[in-house]
C-alpha cells in the first residue's frame, strides 16, 4: 500500500513564501519521478512541478522561476519551495507518483492579504 502525505500548507500574504513537504511510504518513492498539482476552486487539476529519479526538474509555465521542487530519496520525500506567491496560487496543492493513481491527500494554500 503507497501512501503520500503532504504538509506545509496555509495562508500566506502575496508575496511570500510557503514549503510544501510529501513523504511517501513503501519502497516506490525511489523508483518513480514524483510531482505537484493543484486544483482552485472551479478550475481543473493542473500540473505545477516534476522531478525524475534523478533529480531533474521541470515546472508549469506559470510558476517557472519562483518555485522549486526537490527530493530526499534517503527521507522519501519532495519537496516544493514556493516563493514570490500570488493570490492566484491559491489551490489545494496535490502530489503525485508519476503516472499512476497515486496522490496524496492534499494540502491547502491560500495567498491573500
Amino acid at each position: 500500500q503507497v501512501q503520500l502525505v503532504e504538509s506545509g500548507g496555509g495562508l500566506v500574504q502575496p508575496g511570500g513564501s510557503l514549503r510544501l513537504s510529501c513523504t511517501a511510504s513503501g519502497s516506490i518513492f525511489r523508483f518513480n519521478s514524483m510531482g505537484w498539482y493543484r486544483q482552485a476552486p472551479g478550475k481543473q487539476r493542473e500540473f505545477v512541478a516534476g522531478v525524475d529519479t534523478g533529480g531533474r526538474p521541470n515546472y508549469a509555465d506559470s510558476v517557472t522561476g519562483r518555485f522549486s521542487i526537490s527530493r530526499d530519496n534517503a527521507k522519501s520525500t519532495v519537496y516544493l519551495q514556493m516563493n514570490s506567491l500570488k493570490p492566484e496560487d491559491t489551490a489545494v496543492y496535490y502530489c503525485r507518483v508519476a503516472k499512476s493513481e497515486f496522490w496524496g491527500q492534499g494540502t491547502q494554500v491560500t495567498v491573500s492579504s
